[in-house]
C-alpha cells in the first residue's frame, strides 16, 4: 500500500526516481508500472503497479462503448497507458506526452494513493491541497467517516 508524499525533481530526461521506501513494493508488484492519465482532475499523472493496473484496465475496458463517457475513459486509462520499469537507480521514464499534458516540469509531487501513485505538477498539487472541502460538497459516504 502506497501512501506519503513525496517532492520530486524530474531530471533534463524526463525521469523521476521512486522513493526508496516505496521501492521495494514495486519491486514485488512485478518491478513494472504503467502510467496513463487522471481522468478526473488536470496536472497530475496515475502510476499503476502493473499488476493492480491489470485489474483496472480489465474494469474500464468492460464498459460498454455507446457511451461516450465510457469511451472517453477507456481513451484516458487504457489507450494512453504505458509501461516503465525503474532502471538500476530506481527512476522511471515518464512518456514526453504524458508530461506535456499533466504540465508537470521539472518539481513535482509524488503522493502514495493505496493502490497506485499520483505524480502532480507542483502547481496543480498546491492549488488542490489549498483547496478546502465545503460543507456543501460532504456526501453522504462522508458523514459517516471519523477523521
Amino acid at each position: 500500500m502506497f501512501q506519503g508524499e513525496t517532492a520530486i525533481t524530474v531530471d533534463d530526461k524526463g525521469r523521476l526516481a521512486i522513493p526508496t521506501a516505496a521501492r521495494e513494493q514495486v519491486a514485488r508488484g512485478g518491478n513494472r508500472l504503467v502510467v496513463t492519465y487522471n481522468p478526473y482532475e488536470s496536472g497530475c499523472l496515475w502510476l499503476y503497479p502493473e499488476s493492480a493496473w491489470e485489474k483496472v484496465r480489465d474494469q474500464v475496458n468492460a464498459l460498454p462503448n455507446a457511451k461516450r463517457v465510457h469511451r472517453n475513459l477507456q481513451l484516458k486509462l487504457v489507450g494512453a497507458a504505458t509501461v516503465v520499469e525503474p532502471d538500476g537507480s530506481g527512476r522511471v521514464l515518464l512518456p514526453q506526452s504524458h508530461r506535456n499534458t499533466a504540465g508537470i516540469g521539472r518539481k513535482a509531487v509524488l503522493l502514495g494513493m493505496g493502490n497506485k501513485f499520483e505524480l502532480w505538477s507542483e502547481q496543480a498539487h498546491l492549488t488542490q491541497i489549498q483547496s478546502t472541502i465545503g460543507e456543501d460538497e460532504v456526501s453522504d459516504d462522508m458523514l459517516d467517516l471519523r477523521l
